[in-house]
């Protein structure tokens, strides 16, 4: 049986963190920051976290079988 490959894309921009849960930068934060409420700017600096559980976690999990 051949090795699983992780997904090139996913592996580059998720981290599974020690409990399991999937963390990930937001985007939005590039270029036209000018409009953008300041509240919305700060929002967008934290990580986005997945619990361990949800239906969407489990299927980036597939993308990062070895993580």
């Amino acid at each position: 049986m051949p090795k699983m490959k992780n997904h090139s894309g996913a592996k580059k921009r998720i981290k599974v963190t020690k409990t399991g849960k999937i963390k990930w930068k937001r985007s939005g934060l590039r270029h036209l920051l000018t409009p953008m409420s300041a509240k919305r700017g700060r929002n967008l600096k934290k990580a986005k976290v997945l619990e361990s559980n949800s239906t969407k976690a489990k299927l980036i999990k597939t993308y990062l079988p070895y993580e």
